[in-house]
């Protein structure tokens, strides 16, 4: 049954603390641009024409960047899969991205 979300209700918009840069082709960095440190990151690759790759990168502190080799990949068939946990909720969040 639908029924109408009072807006007081929600919890507060939680911003993905990512920034990627592209500046190299195969290589993007992935930056926690967010002003609190993030747990057990990890990143999986996804392709059609490439077994899935996950790598483990642990805890990121805030600004800490981290560097992605995309060699074996075709750019125009990947997606990029980030999850990680938030310390203070303890809750798991993803976020996808396309290079």
């Amino acid at each position: 049954m639908l029924r109408v979300l009072d807006p007081d209700d929600l919890p507060p918009a939680y911003r993905v603390p990512w920034r990627v840069d592209r500046v190299y082709e195969t290589h993007p960095l992935i930056t926690n641009d967010s002003g609190t440190t993030v747990d057990f990151v990890r990143v999986f690759v996804d392709s059609t024409r490439c077994a899935p790759e996950t790598q483990f990168w642990g805890q990121m502190l805030p600004g800490e960047t981290a560097e992605l080799c995309l060699c074996d990949y075709d750019h125009d068939d990947v997606v990029v899969t980030v999850g990680w946990f938030r310390p203070e909720t303890g809750v798991e969040y993803v976020w996808r991205f396309v290079v």
